[in-house]
């Protein structure tokens, strides 16, 4: 870990001037991911930033139009257990407690999940080539050990794949994220916030250089009565998606009115297609139908040596997960999904 200095602000204007644009001047909250990323030489910093006394950013409150806010600063664990969020958006909740271990939900906060990076192996290993750590360099994955990478969204610079379970939920909610700089305020829909590899792997997201995340937006929705998280993965304790898929739908008089599907652990950013939700609005919750939204929410899906296995996977986890999200009592450990 190299030397650097630290500063501790109580408000958004302080944390800005003390980032100053600089690309090494970098915030700390939780510190779950930007300390490890420090300790084995993946990044490093000129500065760290600590934002935690900014009060305004720890809480949850309702808006006027009938969505929530939700503080960037509040841990993952108070959010996921947050009367609001269990009500209004169980989802999220669910997502949320799929991730990581109780320790690190205790510590990391909701803006840092959106800001970590991927862990993918040679991303995290400084003597191997990494597009994303050493712009063109070269993408060790490709032609290495490729088990856990993208099967959607890649491209010949970047098979890496975005970690979050929260995010995925977010991207089902239609959140907004709202970012603070020295241009002063602006707001993101979340499909805009995370970005595809393409030719900049590097760049994980659209936060420009000395901007912070303050907070995040839900709008207000039905999808808190047929709803489900569903996330495989190698192991049943702290283990990264190999996929996983939030769903959430709107029933009315037996049709789907709504649907939401959005998955993790198989793109660079959580993937959703809402050609495949149009599809399915005014059907009936069947699964046949969700085996067709399933084809053209993986319309393109490639793997590679190791992770083809992938895409007949995701397949069958979105069919599982509409048919337990018709039925959420059934995530109780040891219940079946049936229809």
């Amino acid at each position: 870990m190299n030397n650097f200095s630290y500063a501790k602000v109580s408000d958004v204007a302080q944390a800005i001037a003390q980032l100053d644009g600089n690309a090494g001047n970098k915030i700390i909250a939780g510190g779950t991911n930007i300390n490890d990323l420090l300790k084995y030489f993946v990044t490093q910093a000129d500065k760290l930033v600590d934002i935690n006394p900014i009060a305004e950013n720890h809480s949850i409150v309702e808006l006027e139009n009938g969505g929530i806010r939700i503080g960037a600063l509040l841990t993952n664990a108070d959010t996921a257990y947050h009367a609001i969020i269990e009500e209004k958006y169980p989802l999220l909740s669910k997502a949320i407690l799929a991730g990581a271990s109780a320790q690190i939900r205790n510590m990391a906060t909701n803006g840092g999940n959106l800001m970590q990076r991927t862990r993918c192996y040679y991303f995290y290993d400084i003597n191997t080539p990494c597009n994303k750590r050493e712009p063109g360099s070269g993408c060790s994955a490709i032609g290495g050990y490729n088990r856990i990478h993208a099967i959607l969204g890649h491209s010949e610079n970047c098979i890496a794949v975005f970690p979050s379970d929260m995010c995925v939920a977010l991207a089902a909610l239609d959140a907004k994220v709202n970012i603070s700089g020295s241009d002063g305020e602006r707001t993101l829909d979340f499909a805009d916030f995370h970005r595809l590899p393409g030719d900049t792997p590097h760049l994980d997201n659209n936060l420009k250089q000395g901007e912070i995340i303050t907070s995040i937006d839900l709008p207000e929705n039905n999808f808190n009565k047929k709803y489900s998280y569903l996330k495989l993965r190698d192991r049943s304790s702290y283990s990264f998606a190999l996929v996983s898929v939030a769903v959430a739908f709107d029933i009315e008089k037996d049709k789907i009115k709504e649907a939401r599907i959005a998955l993790g652990g198989v793109s660079h950013k959580p993937w959703r297609v809402k050609e495949a939700e149009d599809y399915l609005r005014e059907k009936e919750p069947i699964l046949e139908n969700f085996s067709n939204a399933a084809d053209l929410i993986l319309q393109g899906a490639k793997g590679f040596e190791h992770n083809e296995f992938k895409i007949e996977l995701a397949k069958k986890a979105i069919i599982r997960n509409c048919v337990m999200a018709m039925h959420p009592e059934t995530q109780r450990p040891g219940a079946k999904p049936s229809l």
